[in-house]
């Protein structure tokens, strides 16, 4: 039985039983009781695609097995997998240790999810390089060169949306991409901004939200847990503007118009600002187009994968209706099938919704 990853599980998983092995490192196991006083356990499990949580009743079999399973480590899970309105649940539930070669395949990740990183993160480059102020491109570069690696290995967010290794790659490419066509039509909005905007608007969550260099369990630091990635994130661009201007080549940025802080002070309020709302932890509201802008656009994208994940994931309750996936605040219907000239409508699935 060939290996599928967390991705497939959650897309393929139904009411009917599946049969199928993972590949996961456990991350956390918590003992709770239900309402009625029923132990069970849940495991949190995940690998490069993403992750999920797995309850044990204290009546199953593998109670004891999974009670033992030391924290960190991978595993080969076998299971009759189903999904239902609770999640993942899975029936005669088997814990294997993988060989090595299976180890050294589950730390490279999922083949087609790092390709398509590897093209995210060449967009971001090709986009970063096509700033024409010389102050954002130099700090931009300045980020890349200092801190690609840890950026590459970065989530999202912690859940609901590209909350898996090399997740923020993603995110912040599509961002980029839509920044890059909105711009086009509104040509007022300053695209040198917006664009050093959105590679900069979740660079604190390089503390918050990052892996380590072999695994796909999320680090966590004191910085992370008593900070957030917006003041961290206003922290490290000033720090590296800074830093960019003490460089040779910022001798010839002097006279440039706008004026070198007020460029710093746009971006920084960029970052600041980009949640919308004092609620969801911004400390200050958008306050220029391109503050509102990205903020927009970063709802859009996170928005778009939570409805591409829960297609996927969620049961069809009725024709068309799909049952309600959380965060989002309703059940999804089908979308509409795209338009063909042949007069036949084509049907629409979940790999509409992705970005390429």
């Amino acid at each position: 039985m060939s290996p599928i990853t967390i991705a497939a599980l959650k897309e393929q998983a139904g009411e009917k039983p599946l049969l199928a092995a993972v590949h996961a490192q456990l991350q956390t196991r918590a003992s709770r009781t239900t309402k009625n006083g029923k132990p069970y356990l849940e495991l949190a499990l995940a690998d490069a695609t993403g992750h999920f949580a797995l309850k044990i009743w204290s009546d199953a079999p593998a109670w004891q097995q999974a009670e033992a399973l030391d924290i960190g480590k991978v595993f080969r899970v076998e299971a009759k997998w189903t999904q239902g309105s609770f999640g993942i649940e899975a029936r005669d539930l088997e814990f294997h240790t993988p060989e090595d070669q299976a180890l050294d395949d589950f730390f490279a990740g999922d083949p087609e999810l790092r390709e398509k990183q590897d093209r995210d993160f060449a967009e971001i480059r090709r986009l970063c390089d096509s700033i024409a102020d010389p102050r954002l491109h130099g700090l931009c570069q300045r980020f890349m060169e200092t801190h690609g690696d840890h950026f590459r290995r970065t989530a999202a967010a912690k859940r609901n949306h590209h909350a898996r290794r090399g997740g923020l790659v993603e995110h912040v490419a599509q961002m980029l991409r839509s920044a890059d066509a909105i711009c086009r039509v509104y040509p007022d909005l300053n695209r040198d901004l917006l664009l050093a905007g959105v590679l900069f608007h979740d660079c604190g969550k390089l503390w918050e939200n990052s892996y380590p260099e072999h695994g796909f369990t999320q680090n966590l630091s004191l910085y992370g847990e008593m900070m957030g990635h917006i003041p961290l994130g206003i922290e490290l661009a000033n720090r590296l503007w800074h830093e960019t201007m003490a460089s040779p080549e910022a001798l010839a940025w002097s006279g440039l118009t706008p004026s070198s802080n007020d460029v710093r002070l746009h971006l920084l309020h960029l970052i600041g600002s980009h949640h919308g709302e004092h609620q969801f932890g911004s400390p200050v509201l958008p306050r220029t187009p391109e503050a509102f802008a990205l903020h927009y656009i970063d709802n859009l994208d996170a928005k778009l994968e939570m409805v591409r994940d829960a297609y996927q994931q969620s049961q069809e309750i009725a024709p068309g209706i799909h049952e309600r996936v959380f965060p989002l605040p309703t059940n999804l219907v089908r979308p509409l099938g795209r338009y063909v000239e042949s007069g036949e409508l084509q049907e629409t699935g979940p790999e509409d919704m992705t970005g390429s």
